[in-house]
This record gives C-alpha cells, sequence and structure tokens, in this order.
C-alpha cells in the first residue's frame, strides 16, 4: 500500500492512498474548510466523488478506525474493535427545570442510574468532568455518559417536566 501527501498551492492539502489491489483513494482537505474524498477503482475511467462536511469527515475517520458511531440527534454511541462486549453511549441534554438549583452529587445521578454527567456548557463556558458540588442553572447543557440502559434510566428519572 503506498501514501503520499502533497500541498496544493491555493487549494489545500491532497492525502492519497493506492491499494494493495491497485484502487486509490484521494483526500482534498481543502482551503475553505470543505474535504473531498476521491474513490479511483482500479482500472476505472473516472473516480467516485464525494464532499464531506468536517463533522461528516471526522464520523467517517471513526468508522474507519473501529470506533463505530451511531449517531441519533445529540447523541453517540461508541462501539470498540478491541472491547467487541463494550458499547458506550454519550448523549448531550438541555438541563431540565426540575435540576436547576440542585448539585450533581444530591440528585444523586450516578447511584441512581449508573450514568455520569462529564460536561457542562454554561453560555460561551466549558465545564468539563464537574464536581460534585456543581449547581445546575437555567439554560445549561450537559453531556453525559453511560451503557445505553442506563441513559434511558437517567432519561425516565431527571428529564422529566
Amino acid at each position: 500500500m503506498g501514501f503520499r501527501s502533497s500541498t496544493l498551492p491555493g487549494i489545500g492539502t491532497k492525502y492519497e492512498i493506492s491499494t494493495d489491489k491497485g484502487d486509490t483513494v484521494a483526500i482534498f482537505f481543502m482551503k475553505n474548510g470543505n474535504i473531498q474524498m476521491y474513490n479511483l477503482p482500479k482500472n476505472a475511467a473516472a473516480p467516485c466523488v464525494a464532499e464531506l462536511s468536517a463533522s461528516e469527515a471526522r464520523r467517517l475517520g471513526n468508522i474507519l478506525s473501529g470506533a463505530i458511531m451511531e449517531a441519533d440527534r445529540e447523541s453517540v454511541e461508541i462501539a470498540f474493535s478491541a472491547l467487541s462486549d463494550l458499547r458506550i453511549s454519550v448523549h448531550a441534554y438541555m438541563v431540565p427545570k426540575t435540576m436547576t438549583g440542585q448539585t450533581i452529587e444530591g440528585l444523586s445521578i450516578r447511584a441512581k442510574t449508573g450514568a455520569t454527567i462529564i460536561a457542562i456548557s454554561r453560555g460561551a463556558q466549558n465545564v468539563i468532568n464537574p464536581a460534585p458540588n456543581f449547581v445546575f442553572e437555567p439554560g445549561d447543557a450537559m453531556v453525559v455518559i453511560g451503557e445505553s440502559d442506563q441513559l434511558k434510566t437517567f432519561e425516565r428519572e431527571f428529564m422529566v417536566s
């Protein structure tokens, strides 16, 4: 398998891989932020082209690297190829009124559901791995991680109006 990269003045950067079977895959990171992927099968007259957004390219990269992701709105499930029985779900939620003014510890989220809050977004500020005494405010968004069943329990227990 061959690998080449080159800078294309005024355009961006090109990465090209030739497979052992003679197929070629080229990825162009354009200066305008777009990503183009070309697939040229051996003996084909023209390549197939796909234009990807940055998030689509990251998702494709995760799939190709074995960290399979299934997006569902603001949720991602990750399955690790080396740990076939481990599936982790990550979901973003808006903090409901029932949780505002309370702390993570006071709500006993992990004890009741097994899920863990790993980040809070408050306006322009992000808090990664918030402390147990973190107090929720109106408008906060949170990122919760756990197994799929743990997130379902979290939703039943805490995401009610």
